[in-house]
């Protein structure tokens, strides 16, 4: 993946990552990437090859985000599914489980994603990043997806 870097085109963020037992290793690797590209990185667990449960990291991951601790996360677990849906929970979140770059682009100009899910058993690590510099290079285009937006947060 070399010649496209994280942080090409905005400043260093504040970024939590979180994984269930099935994606620890690309997690790290990520992790690593991101720190490497000047990021901050919040590495939310889990930190060994026990089984653990995607909900419990993917609503930690969602906590940090919405109180502005991170201003993006990156949730993963073996397919994404699961750890994306958990994340949803939180009205602040806006979770994208994506596979490649034009939907994680698309996540962030429409939807102001501000959590990005990835499946590790299903993406490899060169697609898995090309996703997440997509995820954090790219910005919203608010005007008329803003109020879409907003009822996310708060629905009726």
């Amino acid at each position: 993946m070399e010649g496209i870097a994280a942080c090409d085109y905005v400043g260093p963020m504040r970024i939590a990552i979180a994984s269930d037992h099935a994606a620890i290793e690309m997690k790290t690797q990520l992790r690593e990437w991101l720190i490497e590209e000047g990021h901050e990185v919040a590495d939310l667990g889990p930190d060994s090859h026990d089984s653990v449960d995607y909900p419990d990291f993917g609503y930690k991951l969602a906590g940090v985000v919405a109180d502005g601790t991170a201003e993006r996360g990156i949730a993963l677990c073996g397919s994404g599914i699961g750890i994306s849906m958990s994340v949803n929970r939180n009205p602040k979140c806006r979770c994208a489980l994506v596979s490649e770059p034009l939907s994680a682009t698309l996540a962030r100009e429409h939807n102001d994603a501000n959590c990005l899910a990835l499946g590790a058993r299903l993406t490899g690590l060169d697609m898995a990043k090309a996703c997440v510099t997509a995820f954090l290079t790219t910005e919203f285009e608010g005007g008329r997806h803003q109020r879409r937006v907003d009822k996310l947060s708060e629905p009726k």
